[in-house]
């Protein structure tokens, strides 16, 4: 059973992870700021301060598998390996965008990097990833399906349904539970009776564990146990990673419902922060390299935004492509 989180891993590959969670942090500030610029033409839901659940879970995955996330799902995409200025032109709606600009913020897909699709409803992607994880059992790919999803979407049917389907069929999925303490705008405990959202895969006589969503490591090191035993056949696994949003719901949010002082105690544990920490005590890596991979994001991200509100936006002739009706 695997339990070295840096299995794997050496200073270049550590750094790129860093360089990873800082691209995604900036990328959101950059949508953030465009939305505030009339720029993004639809909601969007930021993710800064999640960052080390999404890219320790895929930093675990291997070729061929896929993953699927809910609207707070740029970071998902990017941490599988979306190009940044792709996924910038999708959300400002140009032509270059991954979906060619008509899916936006909600809806970014990559296929080509196993991002199978953000999710608009809640927890209607939990089906679709025992869909994926299914073809995958029956095609005998060894391929693993990781799902990512809210604590809100654990009081919805097709979390049940999903969790009860996979445990049955032993699926290769990975539920992987972004607990970030509020449904929306509703803090879990006014919503959901338990505090341990793990405790719902015991009915289900699915593994499960509990993690802290803000160490990268910790991550990594549990969806890696889970991915070796969904690929062996033993089926899926449910993990809880508490984190935390730096941001309201959606950018129509000022998130004035937190309670004083909670904001700022866990951007004292803020994901970024923790790794760069965590970097300059590793024997190989030192400060001056951890800062020369938060100065190559930014630049890629700066870059990548250029480019994106350069990009022209689509052809009016062809909005009706790929739309279908039947006669």
């Amino acid at each position: 059973m695997i339990a070295d989180p840096w299995a794997g891993l050496d200073p270049s590959r550590l750094l790129g992870l860093f360089r990873r969670m800082v691209e995604i942090r900036l990328f959101e500030d950059e949508v953030m700021r465009l939305f505030n610029e009339n720029l993004v033409r639809a909601s969007t839901h930021l993710c800064q301060g999640q960052e080390a659940v999404v890219v320790g879970a895929c930093s675990a995955l291997a070729g061929g598998d896929m993953m699927s996330c809910t609207y707070r799902g740029h970071g998902a995409v990017l941490a599988m390996g979306a190009p940044l200025d792709r996924s910038m032109a999708e959300i400002l709606g140009r032509e270059a965008g991954l979906c060619r600009g008509r899916g936006g913020s909600m809806h970014l897909t990559d296929v080509s990097v196993g991002a199978m699709g953000s999710f608009a409803v809640v927890g209607a992607h939990l089906p679709f990833s025992c869909g994926t994880a299914l073809a995958a059992q029956q095609l005998g790919t060894g391929a693993v399906s990781l799902c990512f999803f809210g604590d809100g979407a654990t009081n919805i049917g097709a979390f049940h349904e999903a969790m009860n389907l996979a445990a049955v069929w032993k699926l290769p999925v990975i539920f992987v539970c972004e607990n970030n303490l509020y449904g929306e705008y509703s803090p879990i405990a006014a919503t959901t009776p338990v505090t341990e959202l793990t405790t719902r895969a015991a009915s289900y006589a699915m593994t499960a564990e509990r993690v802290d969503g803000n160490d990268l490591l910790a991550v990594r090191r549990a969806v890696l146990r889970a991915r070796e035993s969904a690929a062996g056949g033993k089926g899926p696994t449910m993990i809880e990673a508490l984190t935390y949003r730096h941001m309201g719901h959606s950018r129509s949010d000022p998130a004035t419902y937190r309670p004083e002082g909670e904001l700022e105690r866990w951007k004292r544990r803020d994901p970024i922060a923790l790794f760069a920490t965590t970097l300059e005590e590793h024997d190989e890596i030192g400060a001056p390299d951890v800062a020369d991979a938060r100065a190559a994001a930014e630049a890629a991200v700066a870059e990548a935004v250029d480019r994106a509100v350069a990009w022209p936006e689509p052809d009016p002739a062809e909005r009706f492509d790929d739309v279908w009706a039947n006669a």
